[in-house]
C-alpha cells in the first residue's frame, strides 16, 4: 500500500522537537532570533512573512519583523542588513523573494553574514554543501530529505532523479542525495527523454515548476517520490485556484511505494526547517552544541 508521507505531522513533530531544544537554551539565558525582511506588499510574501512569525514565537524564538515599502532602495536595504548583522539578538537573517525589481536579490543574499544566512542561499553556505562542509543547508531540500527519513527508504545505492536546477531546491537537492550515496542526476523541461529517465529512478524529487508535468506511468512501481511543485490552476469547487504539485498525484500514487501530497506535504516542512537552521545558528554563534532532540529527523 501506497504511503502518503504527510509533510504537516512530520512538520509539527519536528517543530515540538524545536521547541524542546530552545527550552534547554531558555535555561542558559539563549533565545535564538530570527528576523524576516519584507520589501513591497506581495500578498503571497505577506502570508509567508505572517506564518513565518507566528512559527517563531510559538517555537520560543524571538521574532522580529521589517516590512519596508516597495519604494526602498537597494542601498536602504543592505543598510538594514548590515545593521541585523551585528545585533547580538539576531541569530537568523531571511529577506522575503521576490524583491521589487529595482534591487538584485543576490546583492542581498550576498550581503547577509554566512553565519546568520538560514535560507542557506550565500555562497558560502552552497559552497560548503557542495564540499560536505557543514552549514546552513536550503530549507525546501532540506525538508525534502526529512521526508525522505521518515519513509525509512534506504538511499545508498539508489538511483535517484531530481528535476530541477535551481539554486534554492534543484542543485541542493541533488547534493544532499549524493551525501547520501545515491546515484544521481539533475534533469529540467528540456531534457531529452525525461519520461525514460524517470522511470529508471527510485527516487523522484519534482522540482520543476510546471503543474502535473510528471505523470504517473514515469514513475518506476515502488519508487519514492517527492512533490515540491505548488502550482494554482483552474478553480476548485469553492471559486478559488486549485493547487497541485508538478506530480501528476492519482495516477502517481499507483505506481508510488510513497508520495508526498500537495498541499500537506513538502510545503510544511519548509518553515520548521528555517526554525531549524535558527536554532543551529544560535548555537554555532556561541559555540555550542544543538541540543539533542533530533536523530528522528536530521
Amino acid at each position: 500500500m501506497t504511503q502518503i508521507i504527510d509533510g504537516k505531522q512530520i512538520a509539527a513533530q519536528f517543530k515540538d522537537a524545536i521547541a524542546e531544544a530552545v527550552a534547554d537554551l531558555g535555561t542558559q539565558d539563549i533565545k535564538p532570533g530570527l528576523a524576516v525582511v519584507l520589501v513591497g506588499d506581495d500578498p503571497a510574501s505577506d502570508v509567508y512573512v505572517r506564518n513565518k512569525g507566528i512559527s517563531t514565537t510559538k517555537a520560543g524564538m524571538a521574532s522580529f519583523e521589517f516590512r519596508l515599502p516597495a519604494s526602498t532602495s537597494e542601498s536602504e536595504l543592505l543598510e538594514l542588513i548590515e545593521s541585523l548583522n551585528n545585533r547580538d539578538d539576531v541569530d537568523g537573517i531571511l529577506v522575503q523573494s521576490p524583491v521589487p525589481d529595482h534591487i538584485n536579490y543576490q546583492t542581498i543574499v550576498d550581503t547577509i553574514s554566512p553565519t546568520k544566512d538560514v535560507d542557506g542561499f550565500h555562497p558560502i553556505n552552497a559552497g560548503n554543501l557542495l564540499i560536505g562542509k557543514d552549514g546552513f543547508v536550503a530549507c525546501t531540500p532540506l525538508g525534502c530529505s526529512i521526508l525522505l527519513k521518515q519513509t525509512n527508504t534506504e538511499l545508498s545505492g539508489k538511483n535517484a532523479i531530481v528535476i530541477g536546477r535551481s539554486t534554492i531546491v534543484g542543485k541542493p537537492m541533488a547534493m544532499l542525495l549524493l551525501q547520501s550515496n545515491c546515484t544521481v542526476t539533475i534533469a529540467h523541461s528540456r531534457t531529452v527523454d525525461l519520461a525514460a529517465k524517470c522511470r529508471e529512478a527510485d527516487i523522484v524529487v519534482a522540482a520543476v515548476g510546471i503543474p502535473e508535468m510528471v505523470k504517473g506511468d514515469w514513475i518506476k512501481p515502488g519508487a519514492v517520490v517527492i512533490d515540491v511543485g505548488i502550482n494554482r490552476v483552474g478553480t476548485s469547487e469553492s471559486g478559488k485556484a486549485k493547487l497541485v504539485g508538478d506530480v501528476e498525484y492519482a495516477s502517481a500514487y499507483q505506481n508510488a511505494s510513497a508520495i508526498t501530497p500537495v498541499p500537506g506535504g513538502v510545503g510544511p516542512m519548509t518553515i520548521a526547517c528555517l526554525l531549524y537552521n535558527t536554532l543551529k545558528a544560535a548555537c554555532a554563534r556561541r559555540g555550542i552544541a544543538v541540543p539533542d532532540y533530533f536523530s528522528d529527523f536530521i
